[in-house]
């Protein structure tokens, strides 16, 4: 069974359908201990997807008693998948909603890294950038990765974030597995042991998207 975590930040019906019409289980989670009994014990894979602000991604995870659940559950080795907040929520802390460049908001610390926003002055001269980068763009890849097997380089998939994931990795450690160039390379997926995730929405991605989701499923 594949759980997707409700916390009040997500298109959760959207993930749950893209998942039903490849014939998995999927179940919203409202709670660590979900409607009608089903609880962590009984979900071999959990997806944290999201939409909006990191500060109240964060905040809604502790409110509804998520945080040590999902780190509990991340440590058990069962695959794990976030999908855009929910892939920025995974990593250390976030520029979004902080009060200052100093105190940035802490994240749940699945992953080394921070969280920054796409800025217009880092462009080539002449290139206009605009905020949110949304629509279509296409994946490159960094490494092979279970998520993305049987993709094509350049395959599009679809984005919808004004805030992107800038990991601690290195050649021994790796994280990216794909980037997208929007003003410059950013990454667009990330694979570390057991711990999956997309800055874009694999369930609005058409044909490339549900192949995601079904590699995500035979893991």
């Amino acid at each position: 069974m594949i759980g997707i975590i409700d916390y009040g930040m997500g298109n959760l019906r959207s993930v749950q359908k893209a998942f039903e019409l490849l014939g998995a289980e999927a179940v919203i989670l409202a709670g660590p201990e979900g409607p009608g009994g089903v609880d962590l014990s009984a979900v071999a894979k959990l997806v944290l997807p999201g939409v909006g602000a990191f500060g109240d991604g964060i905040e809604h995870l502790r409110q509804r008693g998520w945080v040590e659940p999902i780190k509990a559950f991340v440590a058990s080795g069962r695959p794990f998948l976030g999908i855009c907040l929910g892939m920025q929520l995974i990593f250390e802390s976030s520029e979004e909603d902080a009060p200052s460049p100093n105190q940035p908001v802490s994240g749940l610390g699945l992953l080394p890294g921070r969280v920054v926003r796409f800025r217009p002055p880092g462009v080539p001269a002449g290139l206009r950038l605009k905020v949110p980068h949304m629509g279509w763009n296409t994946l490159a890849w960094r490494r092979e990765d279970p998520l993305l097997k049987g993709l094509a380089q350049e395959s599009a998939v679809y984005f919808v974030h004004s805030y992107y994931v800038k990991p601690m990795e290195s050649a021994q450690a790796p994280i990216t597995s794909a980037v997208s160039d929007y003003g410059g390379p950013f990454t667009a997926s990330i694979w570390r042991d057991n711990i999956w995730a997309t800055q874009f929405h694999p369930e609005k991605s058409q044909r490339v998207g549900q192949k995601i989701l079904a590699n995500f499923v035979r893991l």
